[in-house]
């Protein structure tokens, strides 16, 4: 089966020298290509019983490594969803045009602050309108650090 780390070890490189991605963008790809290699080291398992060996390659422990952090993610999730209030929700995405996808690239905190500003003030008054609600609303944003 295709992994996450296949595709990054097959045209990471490449991608790389031709986009120019962030410092910290490359420490992650470098990670999830090392993830359960010979890179990161390992240890050698044996069986007492029949001696069979078996080689386990240390992970790289990413936040962003779909090996490393499938089962913590859904954990969080789940303590996540204990949190709601037993009512109606709505999920909304926003997005920019792709074309601003070099930009952003390179001034994610800058480009999001700015996206999530114009999207809470769009829908505070949105929603303080009675011709849609005629409410105070809430919502939760995700924030670049």
């Amino acid at each position: 089966m295709l992994e996450v780390a296949d595709i990054m070890r097959e045209y990471g490189e490449d991608y790389r020298r031709e986009h120019k991605p962030p410092s910290r963008m490359i420490k992650v790809m470098n990670a999830i290509e090392s993830c359960r290699t010979s890179k990161l080291g390992g240890h050698i398992d044996e069986c007492d019983n029949c001696g069979h060996i078996k080689i386990s390659y240390n992970s790289c422990r990413n936040r962003h490594c779909p090996k490393c952090q499938g089962l913590a993610k859904e954990r969080w999730l789940m303590d996540r969803k204990s949190d709601l209030l037993p009512i109606e929700y709505f999920h909304m995405v926003f997005t920019i045009p792709d074309t601003l996808n070099p930009l952003t690239l390179r001034n994610q905190k800058e480009i999001y602050s700015i996206l999530f500003k114009s999207v809470s003030e769009t829908l505070i008054e949105l929603g303080k309108d009675p011709k849609y609600l005629g409410a105070d609303i809430g919502f939760k944003g995700s924030h670049i650090k």
